[in-house]
């Protein structure tokens, strides 16, 4: 198997090169995680949630220093790598304070005066199937939670962010952490799949594209084991003829630009009453052309570049062909150069049904916008998505807002914000966008057992 390469991608410099983990090593792992399973599960919450603290406090004083290997191996803005460290300090410490009140027994009481409890007990090893997109934030989202629960786990990251993967190792055991709690093995995709089939694996979390999804999706289901999947999405952002404009035009371009435009939960589609527009869309583009652009350490910098060369290509061809079935380029629209990550931020409108902008999630600074009649127009459109991970609705009309929130198709709704991520609040999709949830209470719920227990 090839080596794992770091590669910056604002210039294509080959950082540094990794053995992948071989199967001697994967066997020692999952003894580790194993015996470590069996004490990490019994110890007391007070422990496990001073450990999170610690590791919060860690994450803030390494700040800085993670940051910039964020920056460096995917090329995000300094400014948002700093933001992704500090909310997975913040994901730590909400946990540390609420896990054991998330995981306290539940008692209930039967008709005939009898009693019961239902209580949550850790699965064993979980195995966490990471993307690049948010290196540290997506592992810890899932880790947190799978830990505290009293699980242990096993990491295969991104190929593209060896550096992130293994330094997330370290902090977990510069921590404090006993060591087999937290491990990260630098393996494929197909090896991943295989692992998922051990015995000793009890659970696996991907977040990906459907394609991974599926695979593992399948490997979990021969094997009768739990699985969930956090995939893709193409976000509707609909903006009522009501809205505040200033306000959802700005919030439209930093959620399109968040992270250069490759998260899952960035607005992709925005949907506009015709009778606001031209206005939305001047206001748009207005705010748009105010972002700088500059390498990924520049402190001004507001984007930069994407993750990889062949994803700037990706997008490129899925934009080229749009536009060769008849949409409209308002801004950007130019091919990247040769090899190079970077790429310019383009705007769409008049984008037929059946083309790529319409159909596929396009994981990048593409922004496809779209006029309909009224609200029943601005809904139907909404749904017409294999998608259904988040949606984002501006309106003066909250209660209204409210109403038309139960119509759309995903797994959250968010009125007058943008779709973001929040320790307190379930994440997660419906349809193509995958199953599950995590965060909050019913993000630790995931990965234990809820047994019953019948008090005669």
């Amino acid at each position: 198997m090839s080596p794992f390469r770091s590669i910056n991608p604002w210039n294509g410099e080959v950082l540094q090169e990794f053995s992948p983990t071989n199967p001697k090593a994967i066997e020692q792992a999952l003894t580790l995680a194993e015996q470590c399973f069996g004490t990490w599960r019994e110890l007391p919450f007070a422990e496990k949630s001073r450990l999170f603290h610690l590791l919060a406090l860690r994450l803030r004083d390494q700040k800085e220093e993670l940051a910039q290997l964020i920056s460096v191996e995917v090329g995000k803005v300094i400014t948002e790598s700093r933001a992704e460290i500090e909310k997975c300090a913040w994901v730590c410490d909400f946990y540390a304070e609420n896990a054991a009140s998330f995981l306290t027994p539940e008692e209930i009481l039967l008709p005939d005066s009898k009693r019961a409890q239902v209580i949550y007990q850790p699965l064993g090893i979980i195995l966490g199937v990471m993307p690049w997109n948010f290196p540290f934030w997506q592992v810890f989202r899932f880790a947190v939670p799978t830990l505290l629960a009293g699980n242990v786990a096993l990491l295969k990251h991104a190929s593209n962010v060896p550096q992130s993967a293994l330094a997330i190792q370290d902090i977990f055991e510069a921590a404090g952490f006993p060591k087999g709690c937290f491990q990260t093995l630098l393996i494929s995709g197909a090896e991943a799949n295989t692992l998922l089939a051990d015995s000793r694996i009890q659970a696996v979390s991907l977040t990906g594209s459907e394609q991974a999804g599926a695979a593992i999706a399948s490997t979990a289901g021969k094997h009768i084991k739990k699985s969930l999947l956090e995939l893709g999405g193409s976000d509707p952002f609909i903006v009522l003829a009501d809205a505040d404009l200033p306000k959802a035009a700005a919030a439209a371009v930093k959620s399109r630009m968040i992270n250069f435009g490759q998260s899952c939960i960035a607005a992709k589609r925005f949907i506009i009453e015709e009778g606001v527009y031209d206005e939305f869309v001047r206001l748009f583009l207005e705010n748009l052309s105010a972002l700088k652009f500059g390498p990924p350490l520049e402190e001004s910098s507001d984007y930069a570049c994407m993750a990889r060369a062949d994803l700037a290509a990706e997008l490129y061809a899925q934009v080229s062909k749009t536009v060769a079935m008849g949409a409209k380029v308002l801004r950007g629209g130019t091919a990247p150069e040769s090899n190079s990550a970077r790429v310019e931020p383009t705007v769409l409108t008049d984008i037929p049904v059946g083309s790529p902008a319409y159909q596929e999630e396009l994981f990048g600074p593409v922004t496809s916008i779209f006029k309909v009649a009224n609200t029943d127009e601005a809904l139907a459109l909404a749904n017409a998505t294999e998608f259904g991970l988040g949606a984002s609705l501006w309106t003066a009309d909250l209660d209204r807002g409210a109403d038309l929130a139960t119509h759309l198709e995903s797994g959250a709704v968010f009125l007058n914000a943008l779709v973001a991520s929040h320790p307190m609040l379930p994440f997660g999709g419906i349809k193509k966008s995958g199953y599950g949830r995590e965060l909050s209470k019913q993000g630790i719920l995931e990965f234990v057992n809820q047994k019953t227990v019948y008090l005669g």
